[in-house]
């Protein structure tokens, strides 16, 4: 019941700060703090427990639900989903620790807050379609009411738009949904028996339908171009922590998603478009960095910077798919750098986010021309923005290189003129980096900073975790890498 239990205790903290009206900000915030900890141990528990020889779904828990059409409550993980659960139960503590205006309704904000991490934790630990389904619609509530509650500037437009683009999303994979549980025989959700029984392979323009409905929900959540226009205002006008956890979290769900349900339940269909797939994951790439680049909103430049590094993911992903003759092991690395990119993904532009939240909180202001010399006033805040900055433009020794070694490795294996063309994005990825840090805190520094904060303890503390977090994947990664390549290896291998 370990799985139960990680997904559950959010859950039952968020009823309890709801139902009562005592709750002082103090100690909503410490009660947020304590039983959103609760998965990271519980989790990391499993991860020590885990046997990468072992069989693909390991921690299974099952109890019917609707028998008779196939429905059940099923929970397990492969390697896959145990690092991305891991990862984004830690990014939800840090974003709750991470100071925050609450405009004096804490308890509802903390509420809201454990329930987004209950309901993403469901997410990556559900075994059955129709319950994943269910988790996936529930994220889209918290993060709809954590924009549009507790966001800035245009909070409400950006928190509609969120909503709208990701719930047509979600209804477009309901019907795909329904249509890959029409296809196998007996009726079952179970992504275990959907994933061994293939039930689309060879179904012409069914399968087709299918994949299409599942690739486009999905695409939106992750965002690739063209469908990721919803993005760039979500984070601009969203607090600094959720920004964290939309970027760090939610949009995992898309590229998880894809991992899960069609890679994994049809890997026929899916080959047969990998390489347009790859395409737009490269259009993706190059895209995100250009208009990256361009942006002179700090918040708006690190959204688009995920376009461009959730771009990279799906590379992996569209690589790992393409049933091409003899190149297994380079299509195992690339699924492996798909992981490895979101684990790393959602710890470094976390901790980017949480960064901008204590821009805000000091200045309210994200432009970029504004800023300059803080380097002085806050060292600790250009040590951290430095080391973040350069994990995500893929340093050597930090977690974006390992990522990206795997992602491009693979790809050039596969599909060498597409590593080609995608490692450009890398460079433009550190051009703008590099701009970004120098007009923040080098050269002259306006006199209204003369004031300017340098972090606090619980800040930089929590900056602490996450860093340490992309440090070791960068220099140590085995313990992740282990981990995430025996489910690989099942997943392409099994094709």
């Amino acid at each position: 019941m370990i799985l139960t239990a990680a997904l559950g205790l959010p859950m039952l903290g968020a009823l309890a700060l709801a139902v009562s009206s005592r709750w002082t900000e103090t100690a909503a915030r410490r009660c947020a703090i304590v039983v959103s900890v609760l998965p990271v141990l519980l989790l990391a528990w499993a991860w020590r427990q885990f046997d990468p020889q072992g069989v693909l779904f390991q921690f299974v828990e099952e109890v019917p639900w609707v028998p008779s059409l196939g429905m059940g409550y099923r929970l397990g993980v492969d390697g896959i989903a145990l690092a991305v659960a891991t990862m984004s139960a830690l990014v939800f503590s840090a974003s709750i620790a991470y100071p925050v205006d609450t405009k004096h309704q804490p308890r509802q904000y903390y509420a809201w807050m454990l329930f987004l991490q209950s309901v993403s934790l469901g997410v990556f630990l559900a075994l059955d379609l129709l319950l994943f389904y269910v988790f996936f619609d529930l994220s889209l509530v918290g993060m709809f009411f954590l924009i549009g509650r507790w966001g800035h500037g245009q909070a409400q437009l950006a928190a509609f738009k969120f909503f709208l683009y990701t719930f047509f999303g979600s209804l477009l994979l309901l019907l795909a949904i329904i249509g890959l549980y029409l296809s196998v025989e007996p009726r079952t959700f179970d992504m275990r028996v959907l994933i061994e029984q293939q039930p689309l392979a060879g179904a012409g323009m069914t399968a087709g339908l299918v994949f299409l409905a599942l690739m486009l929900g999905f695409a939106i959540k992750t965002p690739v171009v063209p469908v990721h226009t919803w993005l760039p205002q979500a984070h601009v006008d969203a607090p600094g922590p959720v920004s964290a956890i939309l970027a760090g979290v939610l949009l995992k769900m898309g590229t998880y998603g894809i991992i899960r349900i069609p890679f994994a339940m049809m890997a026929e269909t899916f080959s047969r478009y990998a390489l347009i797939i790859a395409l737009f994951a490269v259009a993706s790439i190059l895209y995100g960095a250009f208009v990256a680049l361009g942006q002179s909103n700090l918040k708006r430049r690190i959204a688009y910077t995920s376009v461009n590094h959730m771009g990279y993911t799906v590379l992996g992903i569209a690589v790992a798919g393409a049933l091409i003759q003899d190149t297994e092991y380079a299509r195992e690395l690339a699924l492996v750098g798909a992981t490895v990119e979101m684990v790393a993904h959602g710890l470094i532009t976390g901790a980017l986010f949480l960064i901008c939240g204590s821009f805000w909180q000091r200045t309210e202001e994200y432009d970029l021309d504004s800023y300059g010399g803080l380097l002085r006033q806050a060292p600790w805040l250009t040590a951290f923005a430095v080391l973040a900055s350069f994990a995500s433009l893929g340093l050597p020794g930090l977690a974006g290189f390992v990522a990206e070694f795997h992602i491009f490795a693979g790809t050039f294996g596969v599909y060498p003129w597409l590593a080609v063309i995608g490692v450009l994005g890398i460079l433009v990825t550190a051009a703008l980096f590099l701009q970004m840090l120098q007009k923040v805190f080098f050269g002259a520094m306006p006199e209204r900073w003369a004031q300017f904060e340098d972090l606090r303890p619980i800040e930089w503390g929590v900056l602490v975790v996450l860093s340490a977090g992309f440090v070791l994947i960068g220099v140590a990664p085995a313990f992740l890498l282990t981990l995430v390549e025996a489910s690989a290896a099942l997943l392409v291998g099994g094709r």
